[in-house]
């Protein structure tokens, strides 16, 4: 296998264009075919925009066929296919459940069902066609349903992001890659195979998400939801060598809905980073757990417009270049990091709260990303050394502190508190837009978010967006609209787990974003499959 890299063309360029400069840099004749597996914008000079590609091909002697070309670029590459690993041999008491349909879950459930293992599937929320009517009457009447919202359901909080695929997990067996090809086979764009920065888009993720549910009941899996686990029970151990192995019991059985045991010895928790019920519960039952670092800030949009022109520069050719993306960071006087987060590009800012008398948002895209505004949260960066006190779920309640306060400071009601950028300077609630228009999915009310983040995140953020604007041409204008407060960019605790990736109680695996092991869909995805290879490598196929 021959890849081919740094194939450079203009963003205009026809169809067969990459075929006849693979040929040219090849120096090859006849027909040959050609499979992309890299596309980028190189968007560096706004008066020379290029696409940049990576390709690999199969040809005879593809080693004289390097050598008469004689092209930096092109070497002889193993093409990396994923191997889910042979079952194990250890007995099976009962059939795996896996808690939480989010990213983690679902493949965590996907893997164990297609090799043989007939998982079980509980979801707190409702499936994805029944959540999306319980989200809009939500943002249309905010009237909270806690266990079905956009933390909550089918999909988990993915389904209503940006849908962002990209991650920067290391990974040399092929998973990042397997996740991809999944989605494609369930209904997802091809170009995500390539894209150097793939994203699907909430539209289009709600009907994937369906169809890896009916794969998984297809090959023996069962999925429940309205099933919120809400206890579970574990054998202690009172032999003191396994206590000195690190477990303190084995798990065997988990409550759903307060009123329903069911018998149960391997158990992945892919809760997500919202279900702080269930975190309390598990560290009641002395789950091993840590606390640890993540970032807050608020969102931050502007128009669409205005950031594809600053990327690619006035009069730039719509038609032939996606709504622009960026990514900024910078180190504040006061020692934090304020940097950009889940950048939305042509998407919209969303009340995503999970809990009565609290407010946190998000962000999200359709496939088209076409939306007037572009939306990113701007955070901060916090640490164990800020919290309030020093259980693993002080940084639950840190974030519950300034969720609680942005309710008041938008009424109370509610509503989603908004500030333009010059009144967060001048310290002053807002009582008109400029003209920039919020794109928020729910409704506000005028605030000062002085009233509803730390001292030091405020100064960060004013700080951090008088940088920006110098990278970014009105970034730092006065009417830019800030919504509060984006507390939940990743988990605040870890749920500690070993090589083989059990936590201390033997039977029960960690798993995904809530456990603090991924920080986004695919990386998410990536550890839900790395649990699922765990646990088929340790036990042996049930009988049928």
């Amino acid at each position: 296998m021959i890849q081919l890299s740094q194939i450079k063309l203009p963003i205009s360029h026809k169809e067969d264009a990459l075929k006849k400069a693979i040929a040219s840099n090849l120096k090859l004749k006849g027909e040959f075919s050609y499979k992309i597996i890299k596309k980028s914008l190189d968007a560096r000079k706004k008066d020379d925009l290029k696409y940049i590609y990576s390709v690999q091909l199969s040809l005879p002697e593809e080693e004289k066929v390097l050598k008469r070309a004689k092209n930096k670029n092109a070497v002889i590459a193993e093409e990396i296919c994923y191997q889910f690993p042979k079952s194990g041999v250890e007995k099976m008491k009962e059939r795996p459940v896996i808690v939480g349909a989010g990213p983690a879950g679902l493949f965590c459930a996907l893997m164990l069902a297609k090799a043989g293992y007939q998982p079980l599937l509980l979801e707190r929320g409702k499936c994805v066609t029944e959540r999306v009517k319980s989200i809009e009457h939500y943002w249309e009447t905010k009237e909270l349903d806690p266990e079905c919202n956009v933390q909550f359901g089918e999909g988990g909080a993915g389904t209503f992001s940006d849908g962002k695929l990209n991650t920067g997990v290391k990974d040399k067996w092929g998973r990042n890659k397997k996740v991809l090809e999944t989605f494609v086979s369930y209904g997802a764009p091809e170009e995500i195979l390539y894209w150097n920065k793939p994203h699907i888009g909430t539209d289009l993720l709600r009907d994937i998400i369906i169809n890896m549910r009916e794969d998984i009941i297809k090959n023996g899996g069962e999925v429940r939801f309205s099933s919120k686990v809400t206890d579970i029970r574990f054998k202690s151990y009172g032999d003191v060598e396994q206590q000195k192995e690190g477990k303190i019991g084995e798990i065997e059985a988990i409550c759903v809905n307060g009123e329903q045991w069911i018998p149960c010895s391997t158990l992945v928790i892919a809760v997500g980073h919202s279900a702080r019920d269930t975190f309390q519960m598990l560290y009641d039952h002395q789950l091993y757990m840590t606390k640890k670092s993540f970032a807050i800030g608020v969102r931050v949009e502007h128009e669409r417009e205005m950031i594809n022109e600053s990327q690619y520069g006035v009069g730039y050719d719509k038609k032939y270049l996606p709504t622009a993306d960026y990514k900024l960071v910078h180190h504040a006087e006061n020692g934090r990091s304020v940097y950009s987060f889940c950048m939305c590009p042509g998407g919209f800012v969303v009340n995503s709260s999970s809990e009565e008398g609290r407010i946190v948002v998000n962000g999200m895209s359709n496939y088209k990303r076409d939306a007037q505004n572009s939306n990113t949260a701007i955070v901060v960066n916090v640490t164990p050394e800020d919290f309030m006190e020093d259980s693993p779920m002080a940084g639950v309640q840190f974030q519950r502190k300034w969720e609680s306060l942005a309710y008041e400071a938008a009424g109370g009601d509610g509503s989603v508190p908004i500030q333009l950028l010059g009144d967060l300077i001048d310290n002053k609630k807002t009582e008109k837009l400029g003209d920039i228009s919020p794109s928020l999915q729910g409704q506000y009310a005028f605030a000062n978010l002085r009233d509803c983040l730390p001292s030091y995140v405020i100064e960060a953020i004013i700080e951090g967006m008088e940088a920006f604007d110098k990278k970014i041409k009105g970034y730092g204008r006065r009417d830019t609209v800030l919504t509060g407060v984006e507390t939940r960019t990743s988990s605040p605790l870890r749920m500690e787990r070993d090589t083989e990736f059990v936590s201390n109680i033997d039977g029960l695996y960690p798993c995904g974003e809530g456990a603090g092991y991924a920080g986004g869909i695919t990386s998410a995805a990536i550890d839900g499959m790395k649990v699922a290879e765990a646990i088929a490598s340790r036990y042996a196929l049930p009988q049928k």
